[in-house]
């Protein structure tokens, strides 16, 4: 493989930066002064803080309500969603989910009831004209029990990726959610699957990849980390999706400071804006870094 030293640089350069900011150290960089980034931990972020805190840890669940909640909760991927549902129905598992009711307790929810984070298939698989309605659809055909059974990080991506309305990177992530909770304990680095923004972020840092794979890329930059300096997690280093996902941040941040590498996409279109909620982080607790 050959790197384009200066923006493979700047991929562990802007992860410690980043890093720093998590940790509540302000930035001079007016690059990050203007636009939003995700943090190098995905499991940082607002968004799947919400999840392993409402949506996973909130009470002790089984198995298949585990996963249902999960499963609904990253197809809407926003939170106000999840709480206007969740004042509706009380609470929302498997065993209380019915096709009707959930699709008459949507029309009322306030739009958009989707986030904008992932992109998520929009075609009518199972004959609806509403999106929604053939999620709903999509979550009566889960074989949960089925699901459960995956010996395997790459086993679970693969069952999820057979449903439809699940795309490739999708069933990834959901099944980076399913392993946040206790249903499963697989080791994050045993399997990874680039999204197009890592895609394009590998791209700008290599200029060629020597016929290696864009996961081989994200493992590598596994092994790479202990090499530069990053304050890690409490101890938790970064694991495949976290290293994945910052290739995507690394693509964002170039195409302000180095906008001669061209690709799709030339701008960042959110704009960092301060807010006042602050989070209590947690995290799962097998890994052991809550305290």
């Amino acid at each position: 493989m050959k790197i384009r030293q200066e923006i493979y640089d700047t991929y562990w350069i802007t992860a410690a930066q980043r890093q720093e900011i998590f940790f509540g150290k302000a930035t001079a960089d007016p690059i990050f002064q203007t636009y939003k980034f995700c943090n190098v931990y995905r499991a940082s972020d607002r968004v799947s803080q919400f999840l392993i805190r409402n949506v996973i840890y909130k009470h002790d669940y089984g198995p298949e309500d585990t996963l249902f909640r999960i499963f609904l909760f990253r197809l809407l991927n926003k939170t106000e969603t999840w709480t206007n549902l969740e004042s509706r129905l009380g609470e929302i598992n498997f065993k209380n989910f019915d096709f009707d009711r959930y699709a008459k307790i949507f029309e009322t929810l306030p739009r958009p009831i989707y986030g904008n984070a992932f992109i998520l298939c929009a075609n009518k698989a199972f004959g609806y004209d509403q999106k929604h309605l053939n999620h709903l659809a999509l979550l009566k055909s889960i074989n949960w029990q089925d699901l459960i059974k995956a010996k395997s990080l790459q086993e679970l991506f693969y069952k999820l990726r057979d449903y439809p309305l699940i795309g490739h990177f999708m069933a990834y992530q959901i099944a980076i959610d399913f392993n946040y909770s206790e249903v499963f304990d697989f080791d994050e680095d045993d399997f990874t699957v680039a999204g197009p923004g890592a895609i394009r972020g590998i791209n700008k840092c290599f200029s060629d990849l020597g016929g290696k794979s864009y996961e081989y890329v994200i493992s590598y930059m596994v092994n790479e980390q202990r090499n530069h300096n990053f304050k890690n997690l409490w101890g938790r280093p970064m694991h495949a999706i976290d290293c994945q996902g910052w290739f995507c941040e690394t693509d964002k941040y170039c195409r302000v400071k180095y906008p001669h590498l061209k690709s799709n996409r030339t701008k960042i279109k959110t704009i960092y804006r301060p807010t006042k909620s602050r989070i209590h982080y947690f995290y799962p607790p097998k890994w052991l870094i809550n305290n």
